[in-house]
């Protein structure tokens, strides 16, 4: 196979005009060519007047036609080379006798998207994972998260946060990321996902995504598949307590020299059983602000992170669209218009948008009591009015340290006391009943409350209260983060027109754009301290999104593993 990349097209090409294009491309005759695939579609609309696809196509030459041949005429050629091979080949299979020894199941603690991944691995592999998932199955989860929404009315433990699926299930559903992918393991991600119900398109079109009520019926059938193979999923189940034993100094070497400290020897539910376990990922949401202190009460490493913090804009879409597609605004293949957006303010403050949602709304997913956060979430269609996406500015652990020093080490749950504070202020500004505070753009740059909205709504329930975002004594953020959100959105609409509009919609506060801590790992993806805990995912600060907390839940299944069936033969 041979694949082409930057293969370029009108927008309104003819669907047959792609062969041609490639028997050009490679400089073949028609009868040279059996059949091609598209890989990747993409769109450069740089130039609003004229948008171009580009593509990358996975060609099969026709029997007789010498495939390195072609390929020598192509020597200097960056865009026309070998197809990589994609296929994901599980690295393992327990035996079928394995667990004969009466040897702990590996416990799966989260089942977000890198805990379904963990599982579903595990499961492949013949080793029956257990999961533990403090919410609620998704359907039941879906109700109680309306329930907040048209309510009012929290459920702390079945909410965006909390529950099957995972903060991903009420997003998007984005299913592109930037990191390094040499494996392609998103690929892996996204075959599975289309097993389960996901459009094919997926697989091809450059910034893929789903929607909220598409990943619902998913989750459920990616769940049956890990039963089906021997796994177990457990709701409702709340981790309190691990329990951990001492280890002379030597251990088995992993982690480094002298192995760690600790040994994983079991769990504690809320309900007070006790599961025996050797090896356990901690495939935690960024919301578990309560087992995150439990570890370190416990004694396992953690170090406090940067995360971000900030307010969710909204803008019609239309207005996104036009902006970024000018007369092409509306095309089918286009879609509704995203954007991304940084800027770096005089006071040394990164400014960028997050997790833009075209033609979506703003949600309510606080997980706590009293507090107030928001995200945003969008259908398959993404055919509502507004666009919506993160505005936050960057905060460092200096910024956040609770205990007044100028310097030294910050405490690693510092950050999380942190968004506590503004997510409560954000409650207190919304006037109760989860109400977020919002303003109009045009108030916020001028310094003056807000008393209503008008052409742009603002999407979020149980509502929005208009308010001053930044009065002094009571603003929704720290000033330093204002004065930077005032310096960017200028700057943003220089970058796109009409995005600094008066009438768009400012809601407060976006506090969870990642954890505020990271569970520190070695190599063998074990905790640095405690041997057969594997910190895995957003929670433990080693993803952001859907896809990158996926592949990070494949490549902690290996690890896993790989150290279980190792101590089996080593047993055997």
């Amino acid at each position: 196979m041979l694949r082409i990349t930057e293969l370029r097209l009108p927008l309104d090409h003819p669907p047959d005009a792609l062969r041609p294009a490639v028997l050009a491309r490679l400089r073949l005759t028609e009868n040279h060519l059996e059949a091609f695939t598209v890989f990747k579609r993409a769109y450069d609309a740089r130039k609003k007047s004229a948008v171009v696809l580009i593509y990358t196509l996975d060609c099969q030459l026709a029997e007789g036609v010498d495939e390195a041949a072609v390929l020598r005429g192509f020597a200097g050629d960056p865009h026309v080379r070998a197809s990589p091979d994609t296929r994901y080949r599980i690295p393992a299979h327990a035996p079928a006798d394995f667990r004969a020894g009466g040897r702990p199941r590996p416990l799966v603690v989260g089942f977000g998207p890198c805990g379904l991944f963990v599982a579903l691995l595990l499961a492949q592999m013949g080793l029956r994972p257990l999961v533990l998932e403090r919410g609620k199955a998704v359907r039941e989860r879906t109700q109680d998260t309306w329930g907040l929404w048209r309510r009012g009315v929290l459920d702390p433990e079945s909410n965006v946060q909390f529950g099957e699926g995972g903060a991903g299930t009420f997003s998007d559903g984005k299913l592109w990321s930037q990191i390094s992918d040499p494996r392609h393991l998103t690929r892996k991600v996204l075959t599975e996902f289309v097993k389960a119900g996901a459009p094919e398109e997926i697989l091809y079109v450059s910034k893929p995504h789903i929607g909220t009520f598409r990943l619902v019926s998913m989750v459920e059938k990616m769940r049956a598949e890990i039963e089906s193979l021997g796994g177990e999923i457990r709701f409702g189940q709340r981790l309190t307590d691990v329990q951990l034993e001492e280890r002379e100094a030597g251990g088995d070497g992993s982690n480094g020299p002298g192995g760690p400290k600790h040994r994983i020897r079991g769990v504690v539910l809320a309900s007070g059983e006790q599961i025996d376990a050797e090896h356990v990922v901690l495939a935690l949401g960024h919301s578990a602000r309560d087992t995150f202190e439990m570890l370190h009460r416990r004694g396992v490493f953690m170090e406090p992170k940067p995360f971000s913090l900030g307010v969710r804009i909204e803008h019609p879409q239309g207005v996104i669209d036009r902006a970024r597609f000018g007369p092409n605004a509306g095309h089918p293949i286009l879609g509704a218009a995203d954007y991304r957006l940084v800027h770096h303010a005089r006071n040394g403050r990164a400014v960028y948008s997050f997790c833009m949602c075209p033609g979506g709304t703003v949600v309510a997913a606080t997980s706590e009591a009293g507090r107030v956060v928001t995200n945003g979430m969008s259908q398959y269609s993404r055919n509502e009015r507004n666009a919506n996406a993160g505005l936050v500015v960057g905060i460092s652990p200096q910024d956040y340290r609770q205990d007044g020093r100028p310097d030294g080490p910050v405490h690693p749950l510092d950050g999380i006391a942190f968004q506590r504070f503004w997510e409560s202020r954000a409650f207190e500004l919304g006037e109760g009943g989860y109400k977020a505070p919002g303003q109009r753009l045009g108030d916020f740059l001028k310094g003056q409350r807000s008393t209503a909205f008008d052409t742009v709504l603002p999407s979020y329930q149980p509502g929005v209260h208009p308010t001053d975002l930044a009065q002094p004594g009571r603003a929704a953020l720290p000033d330093y983060a204002i004065a930077a959100l005032r310096e960017a959105l200028p700057a943003f609409e220089r970058q796109i027109k009409g995005f600094a509009m008066p009438d768009a919609v400012l809601t407060g506060v976006e506090t969870r754009t990642s954890s505020p801590l990271r569970i520190t790992r070695g190599r063998d993806r074990q905790s640095l301290n405690v041997g057969g805990l594997y910190p895995a995912g957003e929670g433990a600060g080693y993803a952001g999104g859907i896809m990158s907390a996926a592949v990070d839940g494949i490549e902690v299944a290996e690890a896993l593993a790989a150290q279980m069936l190792g101590l089996a033969a080593a047993a055997a």
